[in-house]
């Protein structure tokens, strides 16, 4: 993927301004899909840019309002953040410390990169042959999910998959390790497809009612 070096500062805001005037080398990482962490849950996003200090990130809903967050790679390295601005769908963050560019856009792993997983726990179903059994669903991703069952399910079944609030999804059993079972779906998601699935599965939990002062206007904290 092609990344093109920009002079910027370390949050971009939505009108792209630098929202601090500090020099940072900002490289433009268009389309790379990632994870944000808050209280809420796990959310599917595209890292827009990124430089020594701060990202900007795209997602397929709104913004979750927690102004301290995690973004994790699909390689799992984790980068701890604060929220700077936000509008619509788009929002720029502050790194807690600052991070080595080139390292983040190469995101060196020791194992193959894989693509993004959702964790949750939610309880679901599985139907093989008319016959429905209650599953915990692990993970979630375009391709496939992880689920643990209370009996072996074998290796090549093939079943449906159906978890409150989604459609239901066929696939087949890849592996089986203990309780756990992994599951390609035959028809894959779509990234904004898992993205407003995890949203469904996840709700955002609501900011709460800011403080007002009894002539109106916020309080202020003294």
């Amino acid at each position: 993927m092609e990344a093109h070096a920009l002079q910027d500062d370390a949050a971009i805001g939505p009108d792209g301004c630098s929202a601090e005037r500090r020099s940072a080398r900002r490289s433009s990482l268009m389309f790379r899909a990632a994870k944000l962490l808050c209280e809420s849950g796990e959310y599917v996003c595209i890292i827009r840019d990124v430089s020594a200090t701060g990202t900007r990130l795209r997602l397929f809903h709104a913004v979750p309002h927690e102004p301290h967050l995690f973004l994790e790679l699909p390689s799992g390295e984790r980068f701890a953040m604060e929220r700077v601005w936000q509008r619509d769908d788009q929002a720029g963050f502050r790194f807690s410390c600052s991070i080595d560019v080139a390292e983040f856009i190469r995101e060196p792993s020791p194992f193959a990169r894989r693509p993004i997983r959702l964790r949750l726990q939610r309880s679901a179903l599985v139907a093989t042959g008319g016959v429905h059994r209650p599953v915990v669903l692990r993970d979630i991703s375009q391709h496939g999910a992880a689920i643990d069952a209370d009996g072996p399910i074998p290796v090549g079944q093939t079943l449906r998959l159906e978890i409150d609030g989604l459609p239901s999804r066929f696939g087949c059993v890849r592996w089986r390790r203990d309780a756990g079972h992994g599951l390609v779906f035959q028809q894959a998601y779509t990234l904004d497809e898992l993205a407003m699935h995890a949203l469904t599965l996840q709700p955002l939990a609501q900011p709460a009612p800011a403080d007002v002062a009894p002539d109106g206007d916020l309080a202020r904290c003294a």
